[in-house]
């Protein structure tokens, strides 16, 4: 467990209270266990990425456009996702800080934008790097045209500076000290980094070879960071022509809706079709008792009702896009009838029409049959997830589910209803096996 708190945060002493998300804790399920297949070896990474060839044969065998879904904690260690996802959020928060100094608090955070001779001055008086050395940064990655940075540019900057010889520091607000903003990634980190890019290379090859599209679930929220970035690596590479890797957003968290606008428009600018499956989110009591224990805000919406206007706001906003510039696809992975009577709303005032296969919809097999047929018989593509695997390891993510969807053994009963109501129909029309 040590080690997945980065040398770093050690020397830090979790002085920032939102760097505590990124280290280990022995509650809440950050063990190794039957929550989630961690890669602790590259030998196991190869073993489950060779499961994961198999489900994908599966699926291509199976079903005409289907999904395979996988998952980035059996290709990474978790040592090396919690590592860069607490860098990713320092470089962010870095960017934030600087924004609401330069007098943008409270703005969008796709529309805040640094100026960038304010920025130079700023890196320079905080002794992070001089003003050559930081109008260098910007020439490298063709910034140095424009007056401004927004969060996008400056998230291109991140990948040389973490292979800089000398770590960033920054002045830490609370304590007055200077401390890494991003230490050096070792030979080590790096070689992680190229095998899992190339493991996802090697699936989304086989995706695209067999006519599957590829899913990356969302898991823990101090793995999520790292988990989204390697997938939209991904997404560069392969969506091209059209959305083969879909990434997870999981509406519960609060900053559900940043994270989707943001990959949205990097993938406008850059020219790829967006891919996304929404859900609402399974590790909500987790995620709850370990920010209260280890002292971080919790980074989960307050109540159900919000999460589900988050779930709406992030899904009206692809199917905005799928309607202006049609280089967008969405899984509506959910099993709420409100969110799916929304959808097709939706979809009909925007004119996009079910044979574009632009927007999906999804329920686990097992459940919500009476949203799920409904759909396939009026020409919506719409699948049913099957997990599967041994008993002991697929039974706490079936909990999870029913954890997630609170209403489910109301469901349950209307669906015995329906079914019921239905027998009764065919009873008294004659028509009982028709």
């Amino acid at each position: 467990l040590s080690s997945r708190t980065s040398a770093a945060e050690k020397e830090m002493g979790g002085a920032e209270q939102r760097e505590k998300q990124y280290g280990a804790h022995q509650g809440s399920g950050d063990h190794y266990g039957a929550h989630t297949h961690f890669c602790t070896d590259e030998a196991k990474c190869d073993q489950h990425m060779e499961i994961f060839l198999r489900c994908i044969d599966a699926s291509g065998g199976s079903s005409e456009d289907g999904f395979s879904a996988i998952k980035l904690t059996a290709l990474a260690r978790p040592q090396f996702l919690v590592r860069f996802s607490e860098a990713l959020v320092k470089w962010r928060r870095f960017f934030l800080q600087m924004a609401t100094e330069q007098g943008q608090a409270g703005q969008a955070v796709l529309e805040m934008k640094l100026e960038v001779e304010k920025l130079q001055e700023t890196l320079a008086n905080l002794g992070i790097v001089t003003k050559a050395e930081s109008q260098e940064w910007f020439m490298d990655k063709s910034l140095g045209m424009g007056s401004t940075v927004d969060l996008l540019d400056w998230n291109s900057l991140f990948d040389s500076r973490i292979k800089i010889s000398k770590p960033l520091l920054i002045p830490n607000r609370q304590t007055g000290q200077l401390e890494p903003l991003l230490s050096c990634f070792s030979k080590e980190e790096d070689l992680q980094m190229k095998r899992v890019l190339q493991r996802m290379d090697v699936l989304a090859k086989r995706a695209m070879e067999k006519g599957v599209r590829l899913m990356v679930d969302a898991e823990q929220s101090y793995f999520q960071p790292a988990i989204s970035r390697l997938t939209v690596e991904t997404q560069r590479r392969f969506n091209r022509n059209q959305a083969i890797i879909f990434n997870t957003y999981q509406c519960y968290l609060k900053e559900a809706y940043d994270n989707v606008t943001g990959d949205v428009e990097l993938s406008r600018r850059e020219g790829w079709h967006f891919g996304t499956k929404l859900v609402r989110g399974a590790y909500m009591e987790q995620e709850r008792e370990r920010a209260a224990q280890m002292g971080y805000e919790d980074p989960i919406n307050p109540t159900y009702e919000k999460t589900n206007e988050m779930y709406h706001r992030c899904l009206d906003y692809v199917l905005e896009e799928i309607k202006h510039r049609r280089k967008a696809s969405v899984m509506v992975a959910s099993h709420n009838e409100d969110t799916v009577k929304f959808t097709l709303h939706r979809m009909m005032e925007l004119g996009i029409h079910p044979s574009e296969k632009k927007v999906c919809f999804g329920q686990l097999l097992g459940m919500c049959d009476q949203i799920t047929f409904p759909l396939g018989q009026a020409g919506f593509p719409v699948y049913k997830y099957v997990p599967y695997g041994p008993v002991n390891e697929v039974l706490p993510y079936l909990s999870r589910r029913a954890q997630e969807n609170r209403g489910f053994m109301q469901r349950a009963n209307r669906e015995r209803d329906l079914l019921w109501k239905e027998v009764k129909r065919r009873l008294l029309a004659g028509s009982l096996f028709s």
